[in-house]
């Protein structure tokens, strides 16, 4: 597997531009949405777990489970861009991923921040 398949983020002119930072050096807020998010949850499948069980006796890393999560964090990523750009957004500030255990059978993966309206200076 290369690297590529355990990357994420976006491409180099995304019309909603996505920032872990509260701002963005040349840009203005013009006006501030509100909070949005993505939120998905994936289901644990037996045989990966059995698979994880197995390597961490030996040590090194889960790649099949790091995948996994790579996929579930784009996955959220993209339900908030999609949400931040119906409600006229084009960009987002302060991102962060929030990562929980969902009732014992799964993991909940949400993608948060602030939604604004930039402009260049």
């Amino acid at each position: 597997m290369g690297i590529e398949e355990y990357g994420g983020g976006q491409g180099p002119e995304p019309d909603v531009l996505v920032v872990t930072t509260n701002d963005v050096p040349g840009y203005r807020v013009q006006a501030i949405i509100g909070e949005v998010f993505g939120l998905t949850v994936r289901s644990r499948h037996v045989g990966s777990q059995i698979g994880a069980g197995l390597k961490s006796l030996v040590g090194g890393e889960l790649k099949g489970l790091t995948k996994t999560l790579v996929e579930t964090r784009n996955q959220a990523m993209a339900r908030l861009v999609e949400q931040a750009r119906a409600r006229g957004a084009n960009g987002v500030l302060a991102f962060r991923f929030d990562v929980t255990d969902a009732a014992d059978v799964g993991t909940e993966v949400c993608a948060y921040g602030t939604a604004v309206v930039l402009a260049r200076e």
